[in-house]
């Protein structure tokens, strides 16, 4: 039986791990986490609210030919369609869903982001 989702994961070019870490401490408001000593390659961990956001490096990857997406639930949808398009990351509304507003954009290495918010 599945419980909960622990962790996700997006990666980045090798290059691009300090940008990452800015964008995704700085930006998305993420707190960074210690990494086991278990892993010896390069990566960041962060928290995300009930779990947690872990970046890796992969290199030669185009990120903007996927879907896949992590989906962050915010508690304020319009500050955050406004800090997005803010920032000169281009907005994809997406159709309503039971209960929710959502939009995606990608952020700067191509990941898709996703954010929603219950709707009363």
């Amino acid at each position: 039986m599945i419980i909960g989702v622990n962790h996700v994961q997006v990666n980045v070019a090798p290059e691009e791990l300090a940008r990452a870490r800015d964008f995704y401490l700085g930006f998305m408001g993420l707190r960074e986490i210690p990494r086991p000593n278990t892993f010896k390659s390069d990566g960041i961990w962060m928290n995300a609210g009930s779990f947690e956001m872990h970046i890796g490096v992969e290199p030669g990857v185009d990120r903007s030919k996927t879907r896949a997406h992590t989906a962050y639930e915010v508690s304020d949808l319009a500050h955050w369609r406004k800090k997005v398009s803010d920032a000169g990351c281009p907005i994809k509304e997406q159709p309503l869903i039971p209960g929710y507003d959502r939009f995606q954009f990608r952020d700067p290495f191509g990941n898709m982001i996703e954010i929603i918010c219950k709707v009363p």
